[in-house]
Order: C-alpha cells, then structure tokens, then sequence
C-alpha cells in the first residue's frame, strides 16, 4: 500500500482501486500495465497472469469461490480443460472432479489398485478424458 501511495499517488488505494493476487503477490493495473505492489511495482507477465486469472469463479461481490487449476504443463493454459476444481464447499477444499465431485485423489488411488479408466469412468458417470485429467493433475502436483 505504501508503494501506491508514494509512487503511483493513490491516496486511498484500498478504495480506489482493485486488486488481483496470485495466492502470493497483490497486483494493480496502472496506466495499462499489470504492477506487482508486493515487489515494488514490479511489471508482470500480463497474459500469463490473466490466464491464471480466467480460471478462478467468483461470486458478485468479485470474491473467488472456485479455482479450476490447471493439470497441463506444456499446454496453452486457453487450451487446459477445467475438469478439475478446487472449491471449499466440496470435500473440504480437496480437488475434486469438476463433473463428480470426486476427489483425484480417490481416482489415482483406484488407478494404482488397478482399475481401468473406463471402469472408473463408468463407475463416476464421467468422460475418461476427465479421469486421465485428474491422474494428470495429481502426477503434477507429486512432481
């Protein structure tokens, strides 16, 4: 708040403007650039970040309520399926298939027991696509 208010000459930055966050940082636009006024103002990767930013849900107060995390790492995040959610009103905050409500882990566990995709597909009334995503996301996140 102090680097708006002596550098950018926001007087009540607060009020005045709004603010996005990465979980870590908080950003602001200013004079069409993404600033990053955690690190002094510091530009930020503006497509990147607004990719980031399109795969958060949020209520009509502009409070986030679900987060559709990606589960890709080489592809284009525009092209990352939202199979995968992340919501604290479904099993705690836990990730969870988007569709099912089932949490990925359940699907990697059934996977190493030996189920098949398409049995546990069936199984969720879900797209096998949708299970190969949650063993996606949950590889990226044992990486």
């Amino acid at each position: 708040m102090e680097y708006l208010h002596a550098q950018l000459s926001v007087e009540r930055p607060l009020i005045n403007r709004q603010f996005h966050t990465n979980g870590i940082d908080l950003f602001v636009e200013h004079a069409s650039e993404l600033l990053n006024v955690s690190r002094e103002g510091q530009e930020a990767l503006r497509g990147d970040f607004e990719q980031a930013l399109a795969r958060i849900e949020r209520d009509n107060q502009g409070a986030p309520i679900r987060l559709f995390p990606f589960s890709r790492t080489s592809a284009s995040s525009s092209t990352q399926p939202k199979s995968i959610v992340i919501d604290p009103r479904l099993s705690f905050g836990r990730p969870v298939l988007a569709h099912a409500a089932i949490p990925t882990e359940v699907i990697v566990d059934r996977f190493r027991g030996g189920d098949s995709l398409e049995e546990m597909a069936k199984d969720y009334g879900v797209d096998e696509k949708e299970i190969e995503e949650a063993l996606r996301f949950e590889q990226r996140l044992a990486a």
